[in-house]
C-alpha cells in the first residue's frame, strides 16, 4: 500500500513497522502450504499511582505514559487538581509511575489486579458511572461532509489494524482532520492513550470527535462522555446499553459507517447534513483487511 498524503497531517499516527509491536510467526494455510504472517505483540504494563500499585494492563507497549495517565483519569483515580509532578516509565521493568503533589484518596480503589486484553474487562465500572452525574457535553455541530472525509482518511491510513488485525484503533478528530491515532489490543487502552495525550498536551475536548474501529459499547460511551467529547463514531455497531447511556448524557453516537452509509442513534440534533449521500463514493473493500481488528 502506498503511503497516503494525509499521514503527515496527524500529530500522532500509527507506526505499523515498529519492531516491538509485531512478531512474524510461521504456520500453514487452508491448503496446507507454509505461510508467514505478522501477529500483534502484547505485553504487561504495571501502573502505579505514587507508591500504590494499581493495575497491570495487557498492551502493545507503545505510549505507556499516555496509557497510564489516561487510565487513571478515566477511572476517576486521578483528578486535574491532584497536580501531576511526573510520569516515569521503566522499559525493562515494564512499569509506569504517575506521581502527584500529594497522596490522593483514589489509590485504594483498585489494587493489584490484572486487566486482560479483553475489550470489556478491568474497569471500575461503578466509579465510571458515578462520574457521569452532572456531565454536560458541548453543543458542537457535526458536518456529514466531515464524517465522510474522516472515514476515508482513517480507513486508508497505514496501521496495525490493516497490517495484522487483532487490534483496535481510536482516533481523536477535529472537523475533517484526524489528529491522534492510537491502537491497542483493547479498545479501552486506545481511548485511555488519547485521554492521556489530551491531558499532557492541554487539549480541550469541546470541538473534538472520537472515531473507533470497535463496537460502540457502554464503556466506550462512558469514557468518551467523561473526557467531555460530544461525538463518538465507528464503522462497527452498537450495544443497547451503549445507546441508552449516550441518549442519557446527550452524546452523539454514530455507527455502521461504511462508504456513504451510517446510523445515528443518539444526538441527531448535532448533525448538519451538508452533503448529498448519493454523491459519496461507496467504500472500496480493497482498502480494508477483511475482519481486521474484530
Amino acid at each position: 500500500m502506498s503511503k497516503p498524503e494525509n499521514v503527515s497531517d496527524y500529530l500522532i499516527a500509527p507506526n505499523p513497522g515498529a519492531a516491538r509491536l509485531t512478531r512474524t510467526v510461521t504456520g500453514h494455510d487452508h491448503e496446507g502450504q507454509p505461510i508467514e504472517i505478522s501477529v500483534v505483540e502484547e505485553r504487561p504494563l504495571t501502573i502505579y499511582l505514587n507508591s500504590q500499585e494499581i493495575v497491570t494492563a495487557m498492551t502493545i507497549g507503545d505510549y505507556p505514559e499516555y496509557l497510564a495517565l489516561g487510565f487513571l483519569l478515566n477511572q476517576g483515580m486521578l483528578k486535574p487538581e491532584d497536580g501531576v509532578t511526573g510520569v516515569d516509565y521503566d522499559e525493562e521493568l515494564e512499569v509506569v509511575v504517575v506521581r502527584t503533589k500529594a497522596a490522593t484518596n483514589h489509590e485504594e480503589k483498585l489494587k493489584k489486579k490484572t486487566r486482560t486484553s479483553g475489550c470489556a474487562v478491568g474497569t471500575v465500572f461503578g466509579d465510571m458511572m458515578e462520574g457521569l452525574d452532572g456531565v454536560e457535553l458541548p453543543n458542537a455541530q457535526v458536518r456529514t461532509s466531515d464524517l465522510y472525509a474522516l472515514a476515508h482518511k482513517i480507513n486508508t491510513t497505514p496501521s496495525l489494524y490493516l497490517e495484522a488485525g487483532a487490534i483496535h484503533g481510536t482516533v481523536l478528530c477535529r472537523g475533517d482532520k484526524p489528529l491522534v491515532y492510537m491502537e491497542d489490543v483493547g479498545r479501552h487502552n486506545a481511548v485511555d492513550k488519547i485521554a492521556g495525550w489530551m491531558f499532557d498536551a492541554g487539549e480541550g475536548p469541546g470541538d473534538k470527535m472520537l472515531y473507533t474501529t470497535g463496537r460502540l459499547t457502554s464503556e466506550m460511551v462512558i469514557k468518551t462522555a467523561l473526557m467531555g467529547i460530544p461525538v463518538l463514531a465507528s464503522r462497527s455497531g452498537f450495544t443497547a446499553w451503549g445507546v441508552e447511556i449516550a441518549q442519557q448524557v446527550g452524546l452523539t453516537l454514530i455507527g455502521r459507517m461504511r462508504g456513504r452509509r451510517f446510523v445515528c442513534l443518539s444526538g441527531e440534533a448535532r448533525l448538519v447534513r451538508d452533503v448529498d449521500p448519493s454523491a459519496v463514493a461507496e467504500e472500496d473493500r480493497k482498502h480494508r483487511r477483511k475482519g481486521a481488528g474484530r
